[in-house]
């Protein structure tokens, strides 16, 4: 999965939000390192919608345009938690390879 995509997910795992919302949390979970294009966004939501793992939740109209709320779907939810013990997983073997390196790891301390 990559990082927009996992963020994206992340982003919609607590509560449904729409568009912006969905750009401002990735923004911050991301600690201002991932800036989503409404256009990369958007393409995305439609393939993680195709996909089940999204969905449109509700529609609003604000001042004469039309806002969609997307939530994470069960499926969205079970991917999501999947990526979550991989990633868990990749940095654990990461963790042990830099103890392994000198006993020292910049950042964590000693070993």
């Amino acid at each position: 999965m990559q990082e927009p995509t996992f963020l994206i997910l992340t982003a919609l795992a607590a509560a449904p939000l729409h568009g912006y919302g969905i750009v401002q949390s990735v923004l911050g979970l991301s600690e201002g390192e991932v800036k989503l294009r409404p256009g990369t966004l958007y393409g995305a939501l439609d393939r993680l919608a195709e996909q089940g793992l999204v969905e449109v939740e509700r529609e609003e109209a604000v001042e004469g345009r039309l806002r969609r709320y997307y939530r994470l779907t069960d499926q969205g939810a079970a991917a999501l938690s999947t990526e979550v013990r991989r990633l868990r997983r990749r940095a654990t073997a990461a963790e042990t390879q830099l103890n392994d390196r000198h006993g020292i790891v910049p950042g964590l301390g000693t070993a």
